[in-house]
């Protein structure tokens, strides 16, 4: 399941539990080819912050390239990874922390 995160909910909706957040830009060609991968993953929360649009939140976790994936557990930073990935390789680093 993809969720927009915002400056609105992205606190709320990352406090609890294992999250998946990909930073990403309206721009960006392999963050366009990275959304089949996700959709793919339709039991899995997926949260996805538009780094231009929500710049702050971008330079609060210090993102620098697209796409960016952080896992976050109970809101804290456990893993972070950049570039195009596969279902596969997504699940198995979201395995790890649950």
């Amino acid at each position: 399941m993809l969720k927009e995160l915002n400056v609105n909910n992205f606190s709320d909706e990352t406090k609890n539990g294992v999250k998946l957040i990909e930073f990403r830009t309206s721009w960006c060609g392999y963050c366009k080819k990275q959304e089949p991968e996700l959709e793919k993953m339709e039991k899995v929360w997926i949260g996805q912050v538009d780094a231009d649009k929500e710049a702050g939140i971008a330079a609060q976790f210090n993102i620098n390239s697209f796409p960016t994936f952080l896992i976050l557990k109970d809101g804290k930073e456990v893993d972070r990874f950049s570039g195009m990935r596969k279902k596969e390789d997504l699940m198995s680093r979201i395995i790890k922390f649950i």
